[in-house]
């Protein structure tokens, strides 16, 4: 048998000194972690199962999984819950396809791309609520608004573009979408420059025309960035508050009224502390779901 070598005593030592100092750095960031994040998670979840109802104190308690049951029956869940769908496939697959649009156009110019990077970082730099008040009040304003002036001077006519139920929609999809273009467009254009060159003259000298270099190039080796995008902007948009609500504050009525919205307001304007917890655990629950898919399907594309 072969005799087994034990480390000089020194070299453990200095082993579980390093072990020591690594927790010591690593314990104070963990322990502010779980009292950020894990404990209002926990409290969030025990609220969901009680009858928390500020405007009658007197009835609360345990309920249980009323709150979720009640959702079944609830027509103002489902219609903000096919709202936050729509919302979210509409954004993500908007800023895919534009951000990748601009990211092959910008690539075609030699000159003044580190400019354009700039540009398309500031969208993404602003607050969410700073760029819902612009679009509400510079933007999508009735009459005075830029929209609103290209509308009218197309002869199209003037329009409420956040009091009509049938826009509001539209316009904070349009509002999400301008704000986070900016990123996809900055993420597949990073990637599309370091696509190796001798391919594509490949490419050419077989012929091939440019949409079949986009199909069969350019899509599939730039697929794994196209779908970390896709994760990173799909559990944004379900979890989209700010900018919506201070553009429309998810009226007119609940036309703009997403899952998160529809949270907030049962919560805090309601006063149905247990009900808007266990629709926020819902929502959580959601992103999660949706998440774990988006990146297990990922793996495929690795």
């Amino acid at each position: 048998m072969r005799a087994t070598r034990s480390l000089p005593a020194g070299v453990g030592t200095l082993a579980r000194q390093e072990r020591r100092f690594a927790l010591a750095l690593f314990a104070p960031a963990f322990l502010l972690l779980l009292i950020t994040t894990t404990a209002p998670l926990v409290y969030l979840g025990w609220n969901s199962l009680h009858r928390i109802d500020m405007s009658m104190p007197w009835l609360s308690g345990f309920a249980g999984l009323e709150n979720y049951t009640r959702m079944g029956e609830d027509p103002r869940f489902w219609n903000s819950l096919w709202l936050t769908v729509v919302y979210t496939a509409s954004t993500v697959v908007l800023q895919v396809l534009i951000g990748l649009s601009l990211a092959l156009l910008v690539l075609q110019i030699p000159k003044g791309q580190g400019l354009l990077r700039v540009a398309a970082i500031l969208p993404i730099v602003l607050a969410p609520v700073v760029v819902g008040l612009f679009w509400r009040t510079l933007v999508l304003a009735p009459d005075v608004g830029l929209v609103d002036v290209v509308t009218r001077a197309l002869g199209l006519g003037s329009h409420n573009w956040l009091g009509d139920p049938q826009l509001a929609l539209i316009s904070v999809i349009a509002i999400h979408t301008w704000q986070w273009t900016p990123f996809a467009f900055l993420v597949l254009l990073a990637t599309l420059a370091t696509l190796p060159p001798d391919v594509y003259e490949a490419a050419r000298l077989d012929r091939a025309s440019a949409w079949q270099r986009f199909r069969y190039i350019t899509l599939p080796l730039i697929r794994p960035a196209v779908v970390m995008v896709v994760i990173l902007r799909t559990m944004t948009a379900l979890s989209a508050f700010a900018a919506i609500f201070a553009a429309t504050g998810g009226g007119p009525g609940t036309s703009t009224e997403i899952l998160n919205l529809y949270a907030y307001r049962t919560s805090f304007t309601v006063l149905n502390i247990g009900y808007g917890s266990a629709l926020a655990v819902v929502l959580m629950a959601i992103t999660l779901a949706v998440s774990w898919l988006l990146f297990k399907r990922r793996k495929g594309y690795a």
